[in-house]
């Protein structure tokens, strides 16, 4: 199985399966000298963690995160510092129920990758989807956490869930505040409670639903990117795609623009008042032919629906038996919810990468 590496000077490779021992990723082409210890990657984990409110996995996972090269810690360094060298992450997995997947192990669920691995591959490990589960993403947020080290305070990433089904927030009523204080990363409280009583009962139904991320980043300089074939909105486009679920990807208005005029979508430019260049909108979400504004960067991500789901639905086996199929275990009757801080770990990891092509530039 290829392509199990994402980044350019800044990348990292995962492995690990949903159901194996557990999971982990190298991250290669970290500066040296950054301070890090695994409290620095431990918070970053705590959000995407499972089994936090009755409206995610109830599968019980600690992802407690291991540090097992690339830092080096004496009495110079005042605490572990990055040496330059790969950066092994480890994060075991303690709660598999490998039996409840049994009943489909000759099935192939609609929706999920259970078809495309067995024509690609002619083996899959069907516990829990194995490299295809959403249970890969907690070493991308692990990896993400550097990232964030390597492009400092100075750079702020916030991701939201903005969107279940066919409920949507008030922009009106955004408040980042509130993403911290209720089980959706929501900005709007308001529509957080309406999320509560459609998730519980979408659950009991034993379905799902899908969801819209948006990931806003602040504090990018102007000048990130390059023109035609390594766009800084490309890439992020890429990376959000790489989630798991993900079908759709807008960078600034998005579709909306495809409504608009001319004269309507042009970010107009004046004069701060220091004498600089701004903006007087943002339609094009922070990137200029490929390249950084300086205004905030802004990006959603749909997920679709998650695909194990109680409901039996109409399938084939191996064998290409008519059947059906109904998935037992412990799944994300939403999986955008635990979905948002791997939106911004993919951010950070894409943001990264391009500051230190930009360094690379000036260099």
């Amino acid at each position: 199985m290829s392509h199990n590496t994402f980044g350019h000077l800044f990348r990292f490779t995962t492995w690990g399966e949903s159901h194996g021992p557990a999971l982990g990723c190298v991250v290669d082409g970290c500066p040296s000298g950054l301070s890090l210890s695994e409290s620095d990657i431990q918070p970053w984990l705590d959000k995407r963690r499972p089994g936090q409110s009755r409206h995610v996995t109830q599968r019980r996972e600690p992802d407690q995160v291991r540090i097992l090269s690339g830092v080096f810690e004496d009495e110079r360094t005042g605490g572990p510092v990055t040496t330059g060298a790969p950066i092994s992450l480890m994060i075991e997995n303690v709660d598999q129920r490998s039996k409840d997947y049994s009943d489909i192990r000759d099935k192939w669920r609609p929706g999920h990758a259970d078809f495309t691995y067995d024509a690609k591959y002619g083996v899959r490990d069907y516990r829990g989807g194995g490299r295809s589960s959403a249970r890969e993403t907690a070493a991308r947020v692990a990896a993400g956490a550097i990232a964030r080290k390597v492009l400092g305070d100075g750079i702020q990433i916030r991701g939201a869930l903005v969107q279940v089904g066919p409920r949507r927030i008030d922009p009106a009523r955004w408040d980042w505040d509130a993403v911290h204080q209720n089980d959706f990363f929501c900005p709007d409280a308001e529509t957080a409670e309406a999320w509560a009583e459609d998730m519980d009962a979408i659950r009991k139904a034993g379905s799902s639903v899908g969801g819209l991320i948006e990931v806003v980043v602040s504090g990018i300089p102007a000048g990130w990117g390059a023109p035609v074939y390594g766009k800084l909105d490309a890439d992020l486009a890429s990376a959000m795609m790489s989630i798991n679920a993900a079908k759709a990807v807008e960078i600034g208005s998005g579709l909306n623009a495809a409504a608009l005029r001319g004269e309507d979508a042009a970010d107009e430019m004046a004069l701060d008042d220091t004498g600089q260049p701004r903006f007087t909108s943002n339609h094009n979400g922070g990137v200029l032919g490929g390249i950084s504004t300086g205004q905030d960067l802004v990006m959603r991500v749909a997920i679709k629906p998650t695909s194990s789901i109680r409901i039996d639905r109409q399938t084939l086996t191996k064998d290409l038996q008519p059947t059906t199929v109904s998935t037992k275990g412990r799944h994300d009757p939403c999986v955008a919810i635990r979905g948002v801080p791997v939106a911004e770990a993919m951010a950070a990891l894409v943001l990264a990468d391009h500051k230190l092509r930009a360094a690379a530039l000036k260099a």
